[in-house]
């Protein structure tokens, strides 16, 4: 690793799931001296504090990031202005401000203006998550063997892109360097518009009159609990992803719908052969993301089954 990735003073805006994983494995892995975070919610703070997840935390992110050389924000994309403008006059010369939001080219647009002279703005995104949320949800294997993908600005200095990305490297991360609209767009068919089928097929099923809500949980089947999973995700956060991603979810969402026309055409002609080309492609799709080590060829992945037990 040609850049050391220690730092003094690693600041924390929002100590949730992948707040709390990431102090987690500064800990572990010895990268600062000092972890501090900052949260709106005393109870918040004290659970930080208890478990030992930070050596301070403060209610406002400006005391937070006061001597800090390296500031993560870590909450939804839709706080960034507001966290930006208040932490902008105590940012220390020379620290280094990323976060890990899923849409990259707003996280530039809203934090970058705000970033004084001698500070470097680098986005980041960790692609690692579960549905869980809170500091006691984190834990520092979060990020092993995931992608971080770093998208630098055109005024985002290469020592900072590099030290950024030694971090998440030391983290357990695969770090990619990506342009921050490709990602957007990337992240939108990957992650976003799943994430928006889920919810939507979750709120479906809970609005047909003719089965009523006992039968929808009773009788769920492993692909609808498995879009129940997804559909947990953190209210706030997705809502703020899909308003600040809007115009790459709505291009892929276009596509989506054009590619769903298609299957409803073959269902009503009884084709057959376009449902099994279509699914045996999409089959190979997933033994591909198995090779590539983002999953796991398990039945059921992430059910735990009772000793005993054949479901």
């Amino acid at each position: 690793m040609s850049e050391s990735p220690n730092f003094d003073r690693v600041a924390l805006i929002g100590i949730g799931l992948i707040g709390s994983s990431i102090a987690r494995g500064v800990r572990k892995m010895g990268l600062a001296k000092e972890i501090v975070c900052s949260a709106r919610t005393a109870d918040t703070r004290r659970v930080a504090l208890e478990l030992g997840v930070v050596d301070k935390a403060f209610e406002h992110s400006e005391d937070a990031v006061k001597d800090a050389d390296l500031v993560i924000f870590c909450t939804p994309v839709g706080t960034y202005v507001k966290i930006a403008e208040e932490i902008a006059p105590h940012l220390m010369k020379g620290a280094i401000v990323s976060d890990v939001g899923s849409v990259k080219q707003t996280a530039i647009d809203q934090i970058e203006p705000f970033m004084p002279e001698g500070v470097s703005f680098v986005a980041a995104h960790p692609v690692a998550g579960t549905e869980k949320s809170g500091p006691a949800a984190g834990f520092a294997e979060l990020f092993y063997k995931r992608w971080c993908i770093i998208t630098p600005s055109k005024t985002s200095s290469e020592a900072a892109t590099a030290r950024l990305s030694a971090f998440w490297t030391a983290l357990g991360s695969d770090v990619e360097v990506m342009e921050a609209r490709h990602h957007d767009l990337v992240l939108a068919i990957t992650s976003h518009v799943p994430h928006l089928i889920a919810y939507n097929i979750v709120g479906t099923a809970d609005d047909l009159e003719e089965v009523t809500q006992s039968e929808v949980i009773k009788f769920s089947a492993g692909g609808f609990r498995d879009f129940t999973r997804i559909a947990a995700s953190d209210p706030t956060m997705w809502r703020d992803i899909f308003l600040t991603n809007k115009d790459a979810v709505l291009e892929m969402l276009g596509r989506f719908t054009e590619d769903l026309a298609a299957l409803q055409r073959a269902i009503r002609w009884d084709d057959g052969d376009a449902l099994f080309q279509m699914f045996s492609r999409t089959r190979a799709i997933r033994r591909q993301i198995i090779d590539a080590g983002q999953e796991t060829g398990e039945p059921d992945f992430g059910r735990a089954v009772k000793p005993g037990s054949d479901t």
